[in-house]
């Protein structure tokens, strides 16, 4: 199952590689989707907006997941490419060991400010108790979220994709059926969907690292790997803390726009909820399909064929411009039933929200994956600096320009219309730097 992306025709490589990462991070949303699909539809928009509420701070601790996920995998895929199977699997303890210390620290820090954090984000009493009760259960399942993904990022590093792709199929049905047995079947409401995605992850956590674990036999070191190794540990923190760092600010800058949302009221709040499910489907799935991109880099540095990372920057525009066009033409002329998905018999304010957060976001949705594709030739090459420069470029226009125009005439109009602007600006920049990267001569 394992892969060599140093060898083939680039654009072949990443479509064989890619589709199924393309396919798991689908599977993957269907977690959090399924839990909004059925508060909405079981429970109630009050729900839904409780749901929608606590997934922005889940975001938070999945940063974290992220980071460390690239960092293993961007690693441990340059000593793949490298045939240094040694080094390779003292990288993979290492990631372990660094996520399962990460992972207790975020719990305690969870469980104990849990309320602060419902209380930062403006969260309205109506909805304040099942934000609560859905977000501790969320905490309390952590190490499942945290030891997948390191899984699942030695798998792409090893250049296979189909192996997650599987699990997650799997396990996000089994989220599905589980949501509606718990809500429906046994009247559990809120703590039911926790409940369900809680028990699928952490199936889907031990079968993932059992296998990793027995894959990683069949390498032959030469001599017994170190379980740590503080070098290893630096090189990928070099790339985890950078990513973590994107993916946590990124995640606060969401968490200060949920705060500004929350003051136009629960109608407002449950249709952005229910939109960003489907923005987020689309910008997740892109994000994979970068970081698909970086083991696609990181392993041709790893064996000295820099020239193919240009080839590949370019078959990556193309695979993510032709996913893009369905997925823009699915939410413009589909959004409304796709939304109803989600809340049942929504109020005409939840709809219109809803469905012109769509209609703005979508188009540019050809704009931010040729971001996400740069964004993964930068981290594959271990270029952090210039990731950040373009990622916080992002970051702060949209925050800062969500702020400013809900206070205008626009009202929260205004706040979907930050999304386009930092995005064709930070587009503009990590494109660039992925041009440079292609020109180096990378050692």
């Amino acid at each position: 199952m394992n892969k060599d992306l140093t060898t083939g025709r680039p654009e072949t490589v990443l479509w064989q590689f890619c589709l199924p990462l393309f396919g798991s991070i689908i599977f993957q949303q269907l977690y959090n989707i399924a839990d909004s699909l059925v508060a909405g539809k079981f429970i109630g928009e009050n729900a839904l907006a409780a749901v929608g509420n606590s997934y922005e701070i889940t975001l938070v601790f999945l940063a974290f997941a992220f980071g460390l996920n690239i960092g293993c995998s961007v690693n441990v895929s340059m000593y793949f490419g490298a045939k240094n199977y040694r080094d390779m699997k003292t990288a993979v303890s290492t990631s372990m060991i660094m996520s399962g210390a990460v992972c207790l620290a975020l719990m305690a820090a969870g469980l104990t400010f849990c309320d602060s954090l419902l209380r930062l984000i403006s969260t309205p009493e109506v909805v304040f108790a099942d934000s609560r009760l859905y977000l501790i259960i969320y905490i309390c399942g952590l190490p499942f979220v945290f030891f997948y993904n390191i899984a699942t990022g030695i798998f792409s590093a090893l250049g296979d994709s189909k192996t997650p792709f599987y699990f997650l199929a799997a396990s996000s049905t089994s989220n599905i059926a589980m949501d509606i047995w718990f809500v429906a079947g046994f009247h559990m409401g809120v703590a039911g969907v926790a409940w369900a995605t809680f028990i699928c992850q952490g199936i889907s956590c031990v079968l993932a690292v059992a296998v990793v674990l027995r894959r990683l036999k069949a390498f032959t070191a030469g001599e017994r790997s170190p379980l740590f190794s503080r070098q290893i540990c630096a090189k990928i923190a070099k790339v985890a803390v950078p990513s973590t760092l994107q993916q946590s600010f990124i995640s606060v800058g969401n968490i200060i726009i949920q705060g500004v949302i929350n003051g136009f009221g629960p109608g407002v709040m449950a249709g952005y909820s229910a939109a960003v499910k489907l923005n987020n489907l689309v910008i997740t799935s892109f994000t994979t399909l970068g970081n698909g991109i970086s083991n696609y880099t990181a392993q041709n540095i790893g064996a000295g064929r820099q020239e193919r990372i240009k080839a590949g920057f370019r078959a990556g525009l193309k695979m993510v411009w032709l996913l893009s066009l369905p997925l823009v033409l699915l939410y413009i002329f589909g959004g409304r039933a796709l939304l109803l998905f989600f809340m049942d018999k929504p109020s005409q304010e939840a709809m219109h929200t809803g469905m012109q957060f769509l209609r703005i976001i979508s188009p540019f949705y050809f704009v931010v994956s040729a971001k996400l594709v740069a964004d993964g030739i930068l981290r594959g090459a271990s270029r952090m600096g210039k990731f950040m420069v373009s990622t916080f470029t992002d970051l702060i226009l949209r925050v800062v320009l969500a702020v400013i125009l809900s206070g205008t005439a626009l009202g929260a109009t205004g706040i979907w219309c930050a999304w386009p602007v930092g995005w064709s600006i930070a587009t503009c920049l990590s494109v660039w730097f992925a041009l440079s990267v292609c020109k180096e001569n990378i050692s």
